[in-house]
């Protein structure tokens, strides 16, 4: 039997959340927008879900295509493609489940920041999930420097794109969007606050 790091793998915890709480169910056609090598794909692939990625890292989508091969060889590599979040190539409503992990916070500009929700937006199937774990400003303010625009310096000494609950909300009202969860924010130290924002499509 497996035990619960060989099923889950290094999963964000908050979208480990989402499974047990039955968000993330059989049949959903799933995209990991920003994947990485796959660290939050682990238990979905071994499910047999319907699993696909983008990330505009070469050697990211080399890993998890190894990943995919291993774990759900029925699944084409190609469901892993090399490409950006602004740009997704995917189909309108194609997808059930949107996954966002520390991807958005990379935004250049507001411009480029849109341009990544609205795409992610356009290819959500109505009642699917969007899930977003970017950082934030939240509970952080005292601690940050502003530089440009929404581009702040952390003290961890990192630079990012940072929303605030205001932003959230009233991204969420021109989505037409159901917030699902209230938003939660986690401060790491008074170092950086990672928040999560979880909303439904509702048309």
């Amino acid at each position: 039997m497996l035990n619960l790091q060989e099923q889950f793998g290094q999963i964000d915890i908050y979208l480990f959340d989402q499974i047990l709480r039955g968000r993330i169910g059989p049949g959903m056609r799933i995209l990991d927008a920003g994947c990485g090598g796959g660290r939050n794909l682990i238990y979905l692939l071994r499910q047999g879900y319907e699993v696909f990625g983008l990330d505009r890292d070469s050697e990211a989508i080399a890993e998890v295509r190894r990943l995919a091969a291993d774990l759900a060889p029925t699944l084409p590599a190609t469901n892993f493609e090399l490409g950006t979040v602004e740009a997704m190539p995917y189909a309108d409503a194609y997808f059930d489940f949107i996954i966002s992990s520390a991807v958005l916070h990379f935004a250049r500009d507001d411009q480029h920041f849109r341009a990544m929700i609205n795409n992610s937006w356009r290819i959500l199937k109505p009642a699917g999930l969007l899930f977003c774990r970017l950082a934030s400003s939240i509970g952080v303010e005292k601690q940050i420097k502003h530089l440009a625009g929404r581009h702040f310096l952390l003290p961890d000494g990192s630079e990012r794109y940072l929303v605030d609950e205001a932003l959230l909300a009233n991204l969420g009202k021109e989505l037409e969007a159901q917030q699902i969860d209230p938003i939660r924010t986690t401060v790491v130290q008074s170092q950086r606050a990672m928040t999560t924002w979880i909303v439904r499509k509702t048309a």
